[in-house]
């Protein structure tokens, strides 16, 4: 019967990069709850997170001819929230009125991050990514970023720039974001860390 819904992913992506304005508004049902419920928890903002679901499938539709229907949809579609949400983020650390908002968020993230992933094996991927940075990379981060202290006390404890140190942050960053890669929301968590350098690095 014309109407019905249809139940194969594989199925609505091939409609959809044929124009399948049905298709689309299924494969919206099927996802935009959950999406807006992490845009929310990650922005803190139901209007912003509203308008970054908007921006979310707007792209889906523009580019609903280079969707590959073979892969992970859901991964697709997570991948670009989480480069909405990054987006975001850089520009709203240009507004000096949420730079300390932005700061305070990022800094206090990773003190509170254990008590939002989802299971003990989580946790132990976070102390296990970080045990596996290289030495002086390890404990700059674990100064920095556990223990609070600024990059110009760092700077004196381990005789090295605070330049050095900014490096140390970005890598290690990228580096844990990469080992937990497919647990979606500690990797936008690390974004806030990344955020946090990019706006006051010193």
């Amino acid at each position: 019967m014309p109407g019905e819904p249809i139940y194969d992913e594989r199925e609505l992506l091939l409609l959809l990069s044929q124009g399948d304005a049905m298709a689309f508004e299924q494969l919206y049902r099927l996802y935009s709850a959950r999406l807006l419920g992490n845009f929310i928890r990650l922005v803190k903002s139901e209007a912003v997170a509203a308008e970054l679901l908007q921006s979310l499938f707007i792209k889906i539709w523009d580019n609903r001819c280079t969707i590959d229907p073979d892969k992970s949809f859901c991964s697709y579609l997570f991948r670009i929230a989480e480069n909405l949400v990054y987006d975001y983020f850089r520009k709203a650390a240009r507004d000096k009125k949420l730079q300390a908002t932005l700061v305070s968020r990022a800094t206090g993230q990773y003190l509170h991050v254990e008590e939002t992933l989802y299971s003990k094996e989580s946790a132990h991927a976070l102390h296990d990514a970080i045990a596996a940075l290289p030495s002086q990379r390890r404990i700059v981060f674990e100064l920095v970023k556990i223990e609070g202290r600024s990059y110009e006390e760092v700077s004196r404890l381990l005789n090295i720039s605070t330049s050095t140190i900014s490096d140390h942050i970005v890598k290690a960053t990228k580096f844990i974001r990469e080992q937990l890669g497919n647990n979606y929301e500690f990797s936008i968590s690390m974004l806030f860390l990344v955020i946090a350098d990019i706006i006051s690095p010193a």
